[in-house]
């Protein structure tokens, strides 16, 4: 299997969500398999990572560290459902924010 190939095999394997808050990226990575790891980044770095093997709702806590800290949540809804995939959902506050699926060349 040749490395483009490879890479594609990986990607489908792999959702990313992404949403900005201020100047700064959040990024959501799915990673599918027997177990759901999901990896929580902001601006490239992970804050977040949680194994999920059974549930179908995962909330995960970051922050961005910035002044002053801002503290935020994300949910990832429909981990276990193979009819469609994730659904993610920062929160910040109150305030909800739909996490956008990145495509991927």
């Amino acid at each position: 299997m040749g490395t483009a190939a490879l890479e594609a095999v990986i990607m489908a394997r792999c959702r990313q969500f992404h949403a900005r808050y201020g100047s700064h990226a959040i990024t959501v990575a799915v990673q599918r398999g027997r177990a759901r790891d999901v990896e929580l980044l902001v601006d490239g770095r992970q804050v977040g990572f949680i194994r999920e093997r059974a549930g179908d709702v995962v909330m995960l806590a970051g922050v961005i560290v910035d002044d002053p800290p801002q503290f935020f949540h994300v949910r990832i809804e429909h981990l276990r459902q193979r009819s469609h995939g994730p659904i993610c959902t920062a929160l910040f506050g109150r305030t909800e924010q739909a996490m956008v699926q990145r495509t991927t060349p």
